[in-house]
């Protein structure tokens, strides 16, 4: 299929493989007969955690839930299915058990295809070569990187564009799993490999990649359908209960980004402004106007985790007027304290101690002023963190015992200060990681960083 006249139609499954979507939805997207099936698969909103460990966002039962019948449907219609950002974030080992999965769903329903896998994991000396070689600069606020940054990561990974994706396309395969992946890709890669307009291609790839929250009742677990011409896109629920409005997929395509006028991909700027959101019918969009303004130097998102230290944490509830009131000098004697005690294992800058005071400013922190009156209850989360986790439990206790019956000017009783709803009352929250790597990084070709292996599956 060109796009000389002609469509290309995908359809999202949901907005992130494993949370499920209604199989009817399923149903009535392949019974407009798309010419692909995608799925986001991860994203760096949990944060750092499950890169650095290695660990899957969601379980594996629930991908496999999710991906039995949408495979098997494009298995018997012979289209491309490609998932992206494999297993949540992407890196070898999260793509691997992707694989795993896939075999599996094959073996059991006797199904044959060719698959791609793309590798996003990128070597710690291919990083430190680009930094010395002046090509890696900040993405955002983050800081300059160091060798001492890239060295201290359990895992850097480079997030793909269409390119790579493409490459698998051209080499046969019908399913493509991919490591970390732009989430606009997934959906705009076939329609630019065929010849579409990269621009409507990307910013339908941009709307389709959270399934059904361009829709209204907005929800990531429904499926949605979007088809592309040589004119524009227009995007549809798959369920009869929901409907695309032109406030609604305007209001998506400004979805994480800063600017309303553009969003960013590694193909280059999406221009935005000469957008115009139609509808077409009762719950159909019309967009056209999207215009890709391509980049100038290719550049690659790098995203590399490094262990912190060990967590633990106690959960309580704070009801004293007077203990509320006087949260800010009890958290300063506590620190005290356990830095005190803590001085024969560790410097005061070894380890962190948080007290985050839900109902007070657990959220903004000290972002907006304490509210008047003071909130009837607070509830009250410490959290520890030091190089093992016996430290950090051992800190917790000490925090904890000392906040339990830490004095405060205008107190009355003896009695604990805080309620705790659990026992035992404390927490061992296992490693901690932080993003040391958060970089641009250039490079020559956009999908030579991104290997791509071929299997006869079946």
């Amino acid at each position: 299929m060109s796009a000389d006249g002609k469509k290309l139609r995908v359809v999202a499954l949901n907005g992130l493989l494993g949370y499920g979507y209604p199989r009817a939805s399923l149903d009535r997207a392949l019974a407009m007969e798309p010419d692909l099936v995608g799925v986001d698969g991860g994203s760096t909103d949990p944060g750092p955690y499950y890169l650095g460990s290695g660990e899957s966002f969601v379980s594996e039962a629930q991908v496999a839930r999710d991906l039995e019948p949408a495979l098997c449907a494009a298995a018997e219609r012979g289209i491309p299915l490609i998932v992206g950002t494999a297993g949540g974030s992407g890196a070898e080992p999260h793509l691997q058990s992707l694989l795993t999965v896939v075999r599996e769903i094959a073996a059991r329903n006797g199904l044959s295809f060719r698959m791609a896998a793309i590798h996003a994991e990128v070597p710690t000396e291919t990083v430190l070569a680009a930094l010395g070689e002046g090509r890696i600069s900040p993405c955002g606020h983050a800081p300059e990187l160091s060798e001492e940054d890239v060295r201290g990561c359990t895992r850097i990974v480079a997030q793909m564009g269409t390119e790579p994706l493409i490459v698998a396309l051209e080499g046969g395969a019908q399913v493509v799993i991919a490591g970390r992946c732009c989430d606009a890709g997934v959906f705009a890669a076939e329609p630019i490999r065929r010849g579409f307009d990269p621009g409507l291609a990307l910013h339908m790839g941009k709307l389709a990649e959270c399934g059904t929250l361009c829709a209204r009742p907005a929800g990531a677990n429904d499926v949605l359908v979007g088809t592309i011409d040589g004119d524009g896109f227009e995007v549809v629920p798959a369920n009869p209960e929901r409907r695309c409005i032109p406030e609604s997929v305007a209001a998506h395509s400004l979805y994480e980004q800063p600017d309303p006028n553009c969003f960013y991909e590694p193909e280059g700027m999406v221009d935005l402004s000469g957008c115009r959101f139609e509808q077409v019918g009762e719950r159909t969009v019309r967009v056209t106007g999207s215009r890709l303004v391509p980049a100038e130097q290719p550049t690659v998102k790098l995203e590399g985790a490094r262990l912190r230290g060990y967590r633990a944490i106690t959960v309580a509830g704070i009801r004293d007027p007077g203990l509320i009131a006087h949260l800010d000098a009890i958290e300063q004697s506590v620190r005290a304290a356990v830095n005190d005690a803590m001085a024969d294992a560790l410097a005061p800058e070894d380890f962190s101690l948080r007290f985050l005071r839900y109902g007070l400013d657990g959220v903004t922190v000290a972002l907006e002023a304490a509210p008047v009156p003071l909130p009837r209850e607070v509830g009250l989360v410490i959290d520890a963190v030091a190089p093992t986790q016996e430290l950090a439990n051992r800190v917790l206790k000490l925090a904890r015992s000392t906040a339990l019956h830490q004095h405060y000017e205008g107190r009355k009783t003896t009695a604990g200060n805080l309620a705790f709803p659990f026992s035992p009352s404390d927490f061992s929250g296992g490693a901690v990681y932080d993003f040391a790597v958060y970089h641009l990084m250039q490079i020559a070709d956009p999908a030579a960083i991104f290997p791509v292996e071929f299997e006869d599956v079946g």
